[in-house]
């Protein structure tokens, strides 16, 4: 009877402590009809396991539970006993089971057959989310993408949670709160549907920022260190004033790391405190260390063989004396600087390709640290080759023409740089993604080569476009290849769809507005005339036909026509002096002007001729093509016509328009500039100076009918019906509204003046670089004027403006911008000219020309 009692009480306390590790997890003695006493809990027994089957699996694998079962075939088990009891916990803490049981199958004498039955959980087939936008629903659905099909768990529905927190949580809401409910899928048996709703709040922002410990610094400048963690006032512009966890952090990092660079390098961080002061507002408290300014004290360098101490130190630039900070410390050691001037870029630009220093702190004794700076030189290097990887339309000549690094050459990061440039330049590759590495590198006769690692992207461009222009509507359609090749123009296998890889471009475009307007142009240049010398060539065609009256009705009072044709021809070469970032131009154009009753020039009826030369002096130092960050475009332009009133013997007091203006004579200077500053982070800042004059050799003669300077508008020399002038945007007013004072034109009978000046800042910021586009954003203010003669000219009496704008940049259509400027001069004689004004531009290059 005591046997009995024992036995039932040890089942009981078996199965109840069981009970704890999983929720439902049971033993059987018998699955089948065994003998009552077969097995005993008061007396277990050793058995070998002859087999283990799964039954009730739907989604797993058999094998993978039999490995987790450790449950094998031929091994010893003791049962009743511990050993059960571990197969089913080790079952049921995958977490992928509702209940797990293992039945005995079989006794055959001391050899036993088990089977595991389990019910696996349910899986996810959708969530249902609700309680935000549908925009905010997509969001999150991407992020949780990856958790159909799971296993729905606790980890799953946590996981969940947190996910959506952190989303919202770095958006500011640091109260949001997620609550998820499970329901069966009708469709499916054991799949459940989570209802997620989400309750985001509103954001968390900060309304203070205290500091404790600081002396030396104020509580104004700690507050500018934390750049992204700024509290919530109406001056505060810039900077987020939500609270977001991982941009405290990084700013918490910052605050130090500007302290020390300020000499303070015991600062630390002691303590930190985020604390409620409102239901949606947080305020911040930290508590710091500040400790003594230090100053660099003796310097002292070692085991440089090539330059001696006082060299390096010329080039190092900190002194004795100099404010202590490893940041500025490591920067002169081993870059980058802005302007490459470091230690490291002064070795390596004598081939010193594996060039180390290292700074040792030997002495800190008051406020001073002495330093010995261990250098390591190693041997010089020689480039052996130069490979290219990546371009699989452009030849390779066209790239290694560029390269600035050359086999036998010493090694030069300078150079190296400079080559990534010149290949961004192409137009014909990601510049973000092209990647000079040097590898190879053999210390023993110390040579190593490069390898330039390119990437293609799409350089031809389409311009298909409808809008209005000179009232009415004009379409567009325009070609632009970049990478063309005329050489293998009869080369059916090389065209892809054209003939391409030689860096040369054609472009073709046509525009017409039906009878009233067409123009069309070609035009073709070569940058390396015969392949062995940088030889610019270009050549372009062009003629336009224009009628604003009645074309059928030559005899109609309101007839006029335009006829313009023109040809033209270019030769230059790059500089090696002042410094290789020079071009110089040489162009020689002629234009036939037909005017028939046309106004908008000087003249109205007649034949003229315009055959000009022009000199092109320019320095372009832009460290990329699209969007530009540092660096200048600077442009110098002479133009001048033969002096024909010195030799035709025209008597131009008495003399008619058409005589007057049959061969045209000026002379003409214009100067461009532009400059590109990093600001702070991406942020970008463009200064752009702009001046052209037209000059006369003659005062008998006058003033040129063409060539003149029209001020206003969006600049877009394609949406304008008046060739031979000059069009200068000026955000904020009307198109060619910008006239000199006194004068009463308007846009349509405006010839232009011949002085002008503008000025521009821009300030950009990227909202996405990438190969298949550039977008980016702006804010501007700008000025110009216009002037007929110098006795008026004042450069700083401007009309100005200023606004925002966009831009967007396709490989295939080129720049995209819409501006929204407000012109602050009323224009006097045309209402309306300045104010609120759009402007819309297509197809002009990101780093200007000249806008």
């Amino acid at each position: 009877m005591n046997k009995l009692l024992f036995a039932i009480l040890f089942s009981v306390l078996s199965t109840a402590a069981f009970a704890q590790i999983s929720n439902q997890p049971r033993f059987s003695l018998s699955k089948s009809a065994l003998p009552a006493d077969s097995l005993s809990y008061l007396e277990p027994k050793d058995y070998i396991i002859g087999g283990v089957t799964i039954s009730g699996t739907k989604n797993l694998d058999k094998d993978v539970l039999l490995t987790i079962s450790k449950l094998n075939k031929g091994d010893r088990i003791n049962l009743p006993g511990e050993a059960n009891a571990n197969v089913i916990k080790n079952m049921y803490s995958q977490g992928l089971f509702d209940d797990v049981q293992l039945f005995i199958t079989k006794i055959n004498m001391d050899t036993i057959y088990l089977e595991i039955a389990v019910v696996e959980r349910p899986r996810l087939s959708r969530m249902h989310i609700t309680g935000i936008r549908k925009g905010e629903i997509e969001d999150v659905q991407k992020k949780l993408s990856d958790k159909t099909g799971k296993i729905v768990n606790e980890n799953l529905l946590s996981t969940t949670t947190a996910i959506i927190k952190k989303h919202f949580n770095e958006k500011g809401f640091l109260n949001t709160t997620v609550t998820i409910k499970q329901k069966k899928d009708p469709g499916d048996a054991n799949s459940v549907i989570l209802d997620v709703k989400v309750d985001k709040k509103q954001k968390v922002m900060i309304t203070q920022v205290t500091f404790e410990g600081n002396s030396a610094f104020s509580q104004k400048k700690l507050a500018k260190y934390l750049k992204k963690t700024r509290t919530r006032k109406w001056y505060n512009l810039f900077g987020s004033k939500k609270f977001k966890q991982d941009k405290y952090e990084e700013d918490k990092q910052n605050l130090i790391t500007q302290m020390q660079d300020k000499g303070y390098r015991d600062a630390e961080l002691i303590s930190d405190t985020v604390f409620k002061t409102g239901e949606n507002t947080v305020g911040v408290k930290i508590k710091l260390f500040e400790g003594h300014k230090y100053f660099f004290g003796n310097i002292k360098w070692s085991g440089n063989a090539k330059y001696p101490a006082d060299v390096l130190n010329r080039i190092f630039k900190i002194k004795t004396g100099d404010i202590f900070s490893e940041d500025e410390l490591n920067k002169r050691l081993t870059g980058p600087t802005p302007n490459n001037d470091d230690v490291s870029s002064f070795y390596l630009n004598d081939g010193y390709l594996t060039y180390q220093a290292d700074p040792v702190q030997t002495k800190i004794y008051h406020d001073t640290v002495d330093l010995d700076i261990r250098v390591y030189e190693g041997p010089q290097y020689t480039i052996n080759r130069v490979i290219l990887k990546g371009n699989d339309v452009t030849n390779d000549k066209v790239v290694m023409r560029e390269i600035r690094t050359k086999p036998g050459q010493k090694f030069n990061k300078e150079l190296l740089i400079r080559s990534t440039r010149e290949i961004g330049q192409l137009g014909n590759f990601d510049e973000q993604k092209t990647e000079p590495k040097p590898t190879n590198i053999n210390p023993q006769d110390g040579t190593v080569d490069i390898v330039y690692n390119v990437v293609e992207k799409p350089s031809d461009q389409i311009e298909l476009s409808g809008g209005f222009g000179g009232g009415q509507l004009v379409g567009t359609l325009g070609l632009t290849f970049n990478n063309f090749s005329i050489r293998n123009i009869f080369h059916l296998k090389d065209y892809k769809p054209l003939p391409k890889g030689d860096g040369q471009k054609l472009s073709l475009r046509g525009q017409t507005s039906g009878r009233t307007y067409q123009n069309y142009s070609f035009t073709f240049s070569e940058p390396w005339l015969g392949g062995k010398k940088p030889i610019y060539f270009a050549f372009s065609a062009y003629t336009q036909l224009s009628s604003t009256g009645q074309y059928y009705a030559p005899t109609n009072p309101l007839y006029n026509k335009l006829r313009i044709n023109g040809a033209g021809i270019t030769l230059g070469k790059r500089l090696n002096w002042p410094d290789n970032y020079f071009q110089l131009n040489y162009s020689l154009n002629v234009d036939h002007y037909n005017l028939d009753n046309y106004t908008g020039y000087l003249f109205q009826n007649g034949t003229s001729y315009n055959i000009k030369f022009t000199q092109e002096l320019q320095r372009n130092s832009l460290d990329v093509p699209i969007y530009p960050t540092t660096g200048s475009n600077i442009k110098l332009t002479i133009q001048a016509t033969p002096p024909y009133s010195l030799f035709n013997n025209i008597n131009y007091q008495i003399a008619t328009p058409e005589e007057r203006y049959h061969f045209v004579e000026y002379y003409k200077f214009k100067y461009d500039a532009q400059w590109f500053t990093k600001l702070a982070g991406k942020l970008v800042l463009m200064s752009q100076v702009r001046f052209g004059f037209l000059g006369q050799y003659n005062s008998e003669v006058g003033p040129s009918p063409f060539e003149r300077f029209k001020l206003g508008g969006d600049g877009m020399q394609s949406y304008q019906f008046l060739q031979g002038s000059d069009i200068i945007g000026l955000r904020g007013y009307q198109n060619f509204t910008v006239i000199p004072v006194g004068t009463n034109y308007n846009a349509t009978t405006n010839p232009g003046s011949s002085i002008y000046d503008k000025f521009t800042f821009e300030v950009r910021h990227p909202v996405i670089q990438s190969q298949s586009a550039t977008i980016f954003l702006l804010a501007f203010a700008e000025g110009g004027n216009v002037w007929n003669s110098f006795d008026n000219f004042n450069p700083f009496d401007v009309r100005r403006s200023a606004g925002i704008g966009a831009r967007v940049f396709l490989p295939i259509f080129g720049l995209l911008g819409l501006d929204y400027g407000y012109g602050f001069d009323a224009i006097p004689g045309i209402p309306g000219a300045n104010k609120g004004q759009f402007s819309f531009s297509i197809s002009q290059s990101l780093n200007g020309g000249f806008n």
